[in-house]
C-alpha cells in the first residue's frame, strides 16, 4: 500500500476512486456524514469540494492506494483563526471494507498525526460514532475520550446516534 499526501489535480484525477471509498464506506455503516444510500454524483460532489478545500489550504489530505486503486483517506481540517492556529480536526478516516484488517486504519492516523506535529499543531480533535468500531482504533492509538453528545449525529439508516468526542496533544516536531 502507498500513502500519499494529495493536492487538487490528484484527487480530480482520481475522483471516480474517492467517490466508490465514499459509497462503500457508508454503505458499510459508518455515521461519516452521508445517509444511505448516497447517489454517486453526491459523493463525486463532495469530494471536488474538498479539492478546492486543498487548493485554498484550508485542509489536507491523504489517500492510500492498493495496486493503483483508492482504499482508504484521512484528513485534516486546519485552523482559520489566530487563536486556533496550534489545533486541527481529524476528518473523514475511511477504509475499503475489502483493505480492512491490515493496519491501514493506523497508518492512515498516523499519517496525519505526524504531519500535523510537523506543521506545528500541537493538538488533535475528532468526534466519532459513540461504541463504533473507529473507537478502538483511537483509543489503541493514544487519543484521550472528552465526552459523549447524544443523538449527535443521523447513522446511514437514518437513526440519530450518540457521538464520542476524542483529542491528542502533540509534541511539536524536533521535540
Amino acid at each position: 500500500m502507498t500513502v500519499l499526501r494529495l493536492d487538487g489535480r490528484r484527487l480530480l484525477a482520481d475522483l471516480d476512486g474517492y467517490a466508490d471509498l465514499l459509497l462503500d464506506t457508508v454503505a458499510g455503516g459508518a455515521s461519516i456524514g452521508f445517509l444511505h444510500p448516497v447517489e454517486r454524483a453526491e459523493a463525486a460532489d463532495w469530494w471536488r469540494e474538498r479539492a478546492a478545500g486543498l487548493a485554498a489550504g484550508r485542509s489536507a489530505v491523504w489517500g492510500a492506494y492498493d495496486a493503483g486503486r483508492v482504499v482508504g483517506t484521512v484528513g485534516l481540517a486546519l485552523p482559520d483563526r489566530p487563536n486556533s492556529r496550534h489545533r486541527a480536526e481529524l476528518v473523514k478516516l475511511m477504509v475499503h471494507r475489502d483493505a480492512r484488517g491490515r493496519g491501514l486504519g493506523r497508518t492512515l492516523l498516523t499519517t496525519a498525526e505526524r504531519a500535523a506535529a510537523a506543521a506545528g499543531i500541537t493538538l488533535l480533535h475528532l468526534d466519532t460514532e459513540t461504541d463504533s468500531p473507529a473507537e478502538r482504533l483511537y483509543v489503541g492509538a493514544g487519543w484521550t475520550r472528552a465526552g459523549v453528545i447524544p443523538d449527535y449525529a443521523a447513522a446511514p439508516d437514518g437513526d440519530l446516534r450518540p457521538t464520542t468526542l476524542y483529542y491528542k496533544r502533540l509534541a511539536p516536531a524536533g521535540r
